[in-house]
C-alpha cells in the first residue's frame, strides 16, 4: 500500500513509519501539521525544523501544512492540507488516545483513505522498549512532575526507561508519554540514511514544562 505519515518527528510516529515499512508498504511523504498554537490539542510543535531533514534522509517527500492550531479547526486545516495527495492511506503513531485516533478516521474517512495505526494498542512498556532498540530518540519536552532534568535531553535507552518507570510508579504517569507527559524527537531510524545532526542546543524550563530547543538541523 502507499502510503502517507503524520509525523512530528517524534518516537511514536517514526516508530510507526518503521513499522509500515517492515509490512512491505511504500512510504512516499512525511506530513507536518505546524500549529501556530502551541497549545494545540493534536499537534506538537517543538522542533518541527527536523523533520524536513528526517524526510530527506528517508527519501521521502516532505509537506508542511500551517494551522492556527485552534481545536477542531486544525484537523479541518489538516484535511485540506492533505486532499489532493496521491497516497492510499495515513500512518499515525497513536497508542491509547482516542480523540487523536478518531479524528485521523473522520479525515480519513472523508477522503477515501485507510488508516494505518500500527502502535494502536501496544503496552507502553513495549512501545519504549521497541524505541530504544531500533532508533535515537530522546526527550525534548517534559510536563509531569518527577520529569525534568532527569530526563530532558536524553536518548530512551533502557536506563532512561528505569528512570521513567520508577516515576511511573510514584506518579502514574503513561511511561510511553501518551498522556502528554513528555514529547520526544528522533535523530536516527533504521531507515534513514545517515542520522539528523543538532547544533544550539538549550535547555529551558517554565513551571513545571521543560524543553530542549535546537539552533539549526542538518
Amino acid at each position: 500500500m502507499k502510503l502517507a505519515a503524520l509525523t512530528s518527528g517524534g518516537k511514536d510516529s517514526i516508530l510507526a513509519i518503521q513499522k509500515a515499512l517492515d509490512a512491505g508498504h511504500t512510504v512516499t511523504h512525511m506530513i507536518t501539521v505546524v500549529p501556530e498554537n502551541k497549545e494545540s490539542y493534536m499537534f506538537h510543535s517543538a522542533n518541527l525544523s527536523a523533520v524536513r531533514i528526517m524526510a530527506e534522509r528517508a527519501g521521502m517527500e516532505y509537506l508542511e501544512i500551517p494551522t492556527a492550531g485552534e481545536k477542531e479547526a486544525e484537523i479541518a486545516d489538516m484535511q485540506e492540507g492533505i486532499h489532493g495527495l496521491e497516497t492510499e492511506g495515513l500512518i499515525v503513531g497513536a497508542i491509547a488516545s482516542t480523540y487523536q485516533r478518531e479524528r485521523v478516521e473522520a479525515v480519513c474517512k472523508a477522503l477515501g483513505l485507510s488508516v494505518f495505526a500500527p502502535l494502536w494498542g501496544m503496552t507502553p512498556d513495549d512501545v519504549v522498549a521497541e524505541v530504544a532498540s531500533r532508533m535515537d530518540a530522546r526527550i525534548v519536552v517534559t510536563a509531569a512532575d518527577g520529569l525534568g532534568e532527569n530526563v530532558l535531553g536524553k536518548k530512551i535507552d533502557e536506563d532512561l526507561i528505569r528512570v521513567l518507570k520508577a516515576v511511573e510508579k510514584k506518579r502514574r504517569i503513561h511511561i510511553a508519554g501518551e498522556g502528554g507527559e513528555y514529547e520526544s524527537l528522533v535523530f536516527n531510524a533504521p531507515f534513514f540514511s545517515s542520522p539528523v545532526k543538532a547544533e544550539g542546543m538549550e535547555t529551558h524550563f517554565e513551571g513545571m514544562v521543560g524543553k530542549v530547543t535546537y539552533r539549526r538541523f542538518w
